[in-house]
């Protein structure tokens, strides 16, 4: 244990936030990251105020959104076993806090507190918690700290160790190691995070779940409301479904895309649907000579054979992948590839870029045989022509992606079941 390097850390995060908070005005993210939190505790305090009493508090805490989805059928399991248990979710971004702050089955969502000794104090003070459920990672030590001295059990779900992360670096490994011991248990996502957590940061304490986005994947995937209006105009048709796209995707995308003999219908979804990239969007499309509509203004003279359909609407694209026969997922030719589980919960197969190596999900899909790593427009161009005109050859990949997904469900009932063994029932 490195008690040194979380004592250091306490002493140095105030001054590092204080200059943070100096130069916020130059930083549009900085400044709406305290901006937010401007408020908190009162607003906090006024809707625990109104809460009845409950026998047992369970606080989630999830970077953003994505984690967020790992959790939800954690807590759905829960609450339909446990209905008495009073659910507390915070955040660190705004964009998984605006996604989820009407989350029906919290008594309260909020913007994690700066962390600072007296910002933890604080929030533990109010939501008393009794469990502490972090979803993969997001360590604030001072939180963490506090939870402990508080006494409430510290539960780490869908925890990975990725290679070339932070955690191995010689200078930061006991620290981490310090951070990870304060967890009473650690579920991992699979059986060689265990062993690093076991073997290399001594947690015996580290058991293996899965991903439990696995689960709630596959439950949306069964739902398709949203897109009930859509079907009829891609019926019996090849549909390529592009999600979360970028503007690398799109250089790449729309010209392998024209230039196909044979095209499917496109069903286009920008990462962001903010007016500036829209404005972007449209103008590459432009650009290249290709007719579109989007979604918002969507009528009978939309023709599916000779148009892109573009979304620029937020909550489709989980709901679109079944529409499709075939996913294009971006992020792959920036930072990462975004979710390759939503379409491979379909059953479809499922194309990206080659930065994939931060997500695991995007690994084992490609391992599994139902993925195809895009290095450049003319391989994109190949592949299409290939998943089009070859049916059985897109059946395949199609269902080995769908198999994938099957093989991973069940680490719901795992950690949910491990978790009851600290609610006193």
């Amino acid at each position: 244990m490195n008690g040194f390097a979380l004592s250091f850390y306490t002493r140095l995060f105030p001054m590092l936030l204080g200059t943070a908070h100096l130069f916020s005005a130059l930083h549009p993210k900085l400044q709406t990251f305290f901006r937010v939190r401007k408020g908190l505790f009162e607003e906090l305090e006024q809707k625990i105020h109104k809460l009845p009493p409950s026998s047992f508090r369970l606080w989630v805490h999830a970077s953003s959104v994505g984690e967020f989805e790992q959790a939800r059928p954690v807590i759905a399991a829960l609450k339909k076993k446990h209905p008495e248990i009073t659910f507390f979710v915070s955040f660190l971004s705004d964009s998984g806090y605006n996604a989820r702050k009407n989350f029906p089955d919290a008594a309260a969502v909020f913007y994690l507190p700066t962390d600072t000794q007296e910002n933890a104090k604080r929030l533990l003070s109010l939501i008393k918690p009794d469990l502490l459920l972090l979803m993969r990672y997001d360590f604030w030590p001072n939180h963490l700290l506090e939870a402990k001295k508080y006494g409430v059990t510290l539960i780490l779900a869908a925890a990975v160790l990725q290679r070339g992360s932070a955690y191995f670096n010689p200078l930061l490994k006991g620290f981490y190691q310090s951070i990870f011991h304060l967890f009473d248990q650690i579920y991992t996502v699979s059986e060689q995070d265990q062993l690093a957590f076991r073997q290399l940061f001594n947690c015996q304490q580290a058991e293996t779940a899965g991903d439990p986005r696995f689960d709630q994947v596959f439950l949306r995937s069964r739902n398709c409301e949203r897109v009930a209006h859509l079907k009829p105009l891609f019926k019996n048709r090849t549909v390529l479904v592009a999600g979360s796209v970028w503007e690398n995707d799109e250089h790449l995308l729309l010209p392998a895309w024209k230039e196909l003999e044979e095209r499917p219908s496109l069903l286009l979804v920008p990462h962001e649907v903010n007016p500036e990239t829209m404005a972007q969007l449209y103008q590459e499309l432009q650009n290249h000579s290709l007719e579109y509509m989007a979604v918002s203004a969507l009528n009978e003279t939309f023709d599916p054979e000779q148009q892109i359909l573009v979304i620029d609407q937020i909550g489709y694209l989980a709901e679109l992948y079944s529409l499709a026969s075939i996913a294009y997922v971006g992020g792959g030719f920036g930072v990462n590839v975004h979710s390759t589980l939503e379409p491979a919960a379909h059953g479809i197969p499922v194309l990206f870029g080659p930065r994939y190596h931060n997500s695991p999900d995007a690994e084992g899909l490609v391992a599994a045989g139902g993925a195809t790593v895009i290095e450049n427009q003319k391989e994109l161009a190949t592949a299409l022509k290939t998943l089009t005109t070859d049916d059985a050859q897109r059946k395949k990949r199609g269902m080995k992606a769908g198999a994938f997904v099957q093989r991973s469900i069940g680490a719901t009932s795992t950690i949910a079941e491990g978790m009851e063994r600290y609610l006193g029932v």
